[in-house]
């Protein structure tokens, strides 16, 4: 397992981020995986690497404060004061963010505090944000396991933590021969979907399925798509997601009409939300519904100003490696690569020609590329879904049939 898990650490730094001597490494992680921190930290200190910050945050005590401080007092907390995200990005360090999940945790806190903290968590890192949206900090999310997460996952396993192990180790190849060719070769392809995208200028995409999904929404004329590897303005190459199996744009904030239906459970500041709706009227939330965490929902949409529009687009084919293995992870960074989805809040300033020169005010009042200091992916993929393109010269090009690519973007 240690073996597996340094191999793990090393494509994510030396492949997906791409670290180079004397960079600083900034490091969040949950304190439960502090074990995986330190062997991230001997392979950085191989390259060279001497400055690492870390952002690690007990989960339990964080639930605690939550539920027993007012939010006057949380707020003068380092779990939500991220003012050290903003140092780190001035010094050009590369970030690793290791996503891990705490499914119902947060069940029992009032989700308007939730909601408020996570606002003014978000308020705090603006210069990171400001400087990654700006193509200048490298930066990658990867997952670690929790045991809460990997008994929720593997309710009947004997050793839940281990085989969620191997389960991230399984999608992300590292126990293949030679796991950095297998993701060079699948991000070149998905770069050549973007780009079959980007080449027909889609004015509308129009989503449908036996779900109830009924939904279309508007793209800028100069939209670009994009996938795998980001392009850093010094011209270098980070993953960002690992893994990934995307290909996405950010829409006309201001078109979004119609309803979607989830095709996942979403899990949001560690509370469930399942089998909901959201209707879009005039490219915004109006109403929605869920059968679990229906007052989440309700603050997650109206978190913050434009938190109600949509930022991204993705799409990812029903027959992929991820959705093939059947399983939900209830982590975004897995489920968003097994099922097409949709987000609300912050768009890609990427997604736009020149986007990353562009101020965001320019690109939410000149593109309607969306602005929002909070961004949130959930699933609507299904098997049926079928997804039609219309051109600006007025061609229908159907996309996705059945849930998957047509043959022209394959």
């Amino acid at each position: 397992m240690k073996d597996l898990q340094e191999k793990y650490a090393r494509v994510i730094l030396e492949s997906c981020l791409g670290v180079e001597k004397n960079q600083p490494l900034f490091i969040s992680c949950l304190a439960e995986r502090n074990d995986f921190v330190e062997i991230v930290t001997k392979v950085a200190k191989e390259h060279g690497i001497t400055d690492i910050y870390y952002d690690i945050v007990d989960s339990y005590l964080k639930h605690d404060l939550l539920k027993n401080k007012k939010i006057d007092e949380l707020k003068t907390l380092p779990y939500w004061n991220k003012d050290a995200w903003n140092t780190y990005a001035e010094k050009g360090a590369a970030f690793l963010m290791l996503a891990a999940e705490m499914p119902g945790l947060m069940s029992d806190i009032d989700p308007k505090k939730v909601t408020e903290m996570t606002k003014y968590l978000y308020s705090t890192r603006k210069r990171f944000e400001e400087l990654r949206d700006k193509a200048i900090v490298p930066w990658c999310i990867a997952a670690v396991p929790t045991e809460l997460w990997a008994k929720e996952l593997f309710k009947d396993s004997a050793n839940p933590v281990d085989e969620l192990w191997n389960k991230i180790f399984k999608i992300c190849s590292i126990d293949k021969d030679n796991p950095v060719k297998i993701w060079n070769d699948k991000t070149k392809l998905l770069s050549e979907r973007a780009k079959k995208l980007t080449n027909y200028h889609f004015k509308t995409l129009r989503y449908s399925n036996s779900k109830g999904t009924d939904f279309k929404v508007s793209l800028p004329k100069e939209a670009i798509w994009e996938s795998g590897y980001s392009t850093l303005a010094t011209g270098k190459k980070v993953l960002v997601n690992f893994p990934t199996e995307e290909v996405f744009t950010s829409p006309d904030c201001m078109s979004a009409e119609g309803i979607v239906y989830s095709s996942k459970p979403l899990s949001y500041q560690s509370t469930i939300i399942d089998n909901f709706n959201i209707t879009f009227k005039a490219g915004k939330a109006i109403d929605c519904h869920a059968e679990k965490g229906s007052d989440v929902l309700k603050e997650m949409i109206n978190i913050c100003e434009n938190s109600n529009m949509l930022g991204e687009v993705a799409l990812v084919p029903y027959d992929s490696p991820i959705s093939n293995s059947k399983q939900v992870f209830l982590e975004t960074l897995f489920d968003e690569n097994a099922s097409c989805h949709l987000a609300l809040g912050d768009s890609f300033t990427e997604c736009i020609e020149n986007g990353i020169n562009i101020d965001k005010d320019t690109l939410f009042n000149e593109y309607h590329l969306n602005k929002c200091d909070s961004h949130v992916d959930f699933m609507v993929g299904t098997e049926d879904l079928n997804i039609t393109g219309v051109t600006y010269d007025g061609k229908e090009i159907p996309i996705f049939i059945n849930g998957n690519f047509t043959e022209e973007f394959n």
